[in-house]
């Protein structure tokens, strides 16, 4: 391709993401506009989290007729996750924020040396799944969307995200996980009530999505649980733990607040997007980028056999 073209595709991409910034900052106005008075009122995460786990100790919360506490409602996120996990700046696609790890306690996502030079190869190569209107799995399905719907009944817990087709029927009835050789974009997820915290386990993705722009992955042997737990009436504590030593040291959790709106006539409207988009697909394509194609455990394995033995065997020089 000749350098006049890829460089006007290059700013057509730059164009739409400030597009994307722009409608953005109409969002926050309005995410900052739900925000009612709240036990814990900061949004910083850490500080949050901290508050959070010592209020749902003594909150009780309204509770459905099968004896649950009811979650019912449109909820905003108040993280920018999606764009890194870390504690960032203002960028082009969201406006900054501290950090979602909130253990370990240094905010710190506890990568393996290997996948975080992996992780950086994924951002320079690979077009991010978001941009192609794919799924983006558990947990970042809770962060990537700015607006949640959460409905829900004795078996079911339903998650009814404004980001194109995103949805989550999560059964409550004890069934098991699906059998461990199919592997789903969103995963397999069984919910289950701890006390008044609904807990949910996810397994068998197909790991082609990441948990943020940063490139930071996971293989399809990963296991996420999350926690969703009200602290009181429009705040909801979600947690979510990320445990796949393939990749990470240690298992991490990151956590965040979901404020109510209290506006009866507010509505979701789906951000409409069709899965594969075609017109993004090529422009991406045409500057270079390739499909992510998700990894599995032996192959990150592999990769960081590879990456020991490189480590530990001095390169031979004439």
């Amino acid at each position: 391709m000749h350098a006049p073209t890829q460089n006007l595709l290059k700013r057509q991409l730059a164009s739409l993401a400030l597009t994307f910034c722009l409608l953005g900052s109409s969002g926050v106005t309005l995410a900052q506009a739900w925000v009612t008075d709240s036990v814990c009122p900061d949004d910083n995460h850490a500080a949050f989290h901290a508050c959070a786990l010592d209020a749902a100790r003594s909150y009780r919360p309204e509770l459905t007729p099968d004896g649950r506490p009811d979650m019912s409602g449109i909820w905003r996120r108040r993280a920018a996750g999606h764009e890194s996990l870390h504690e960032h700046a203002v960028t082009p696609d969201d406006f900054g924020g501290p950090s979602l790890v909130v253990d370990p306690a240094n905010g710190i996502v506890p990568i393996q040396a290997w996948a975080d030079a992996k992780r950086r190869q994924n951002r320079a190569q690979y077009v991010h799944h978001n941009a192609l209107c794919r799924l983006s799995g558990a947990p970042v399905t809770m962060y990537m969307s700015g607006t949640v719907q959460f409905l829900q009944n004795a078996d079911t817990f339903f998650a009814q995200s404004e980001e194109a087709h995103a949805y989550r029927m999560i059964p409550l009835d004890g069934r098991d996980h699906i059998g461990e050789d199919i592997r789903l974009w969103n995963g397999d997820s069984v919910g289950r009530w701890e006390g008044n915290t609904l807990v949910v386990e996810t397994a068998n993705q197909n790991a082609m999505a990441w948990l943020d722009q940063r490139g930071r992955f996971y293989t399809d042997e990963a296991h996420v649980e999350e926690r969703f737990t009200l602290v009181d009436a429009n705040t909801i504590h979600y947690q979510a733990t990320i445990t796949d030593p393939n990749v990470y040291l240690r298992p991490f959790t990151i956590a965040f607040a979901y404020r109510r709106s209290t506006d009866e006539s507010f509505e979701i409207w789906e951000e409409a997007c069709f899965e594969n988009n075609a017109l993004a697909f090529e422009q991406f394509m045409n500057v270079g980028y390739e499909i992510y194609p998700g990894m599995t455990g032996d192959q990150a394995r592999r990769l960081r056999a590879a990456w020991e033995l490189e480590e530990e065997t001095p390169e031979q020089t004439n």
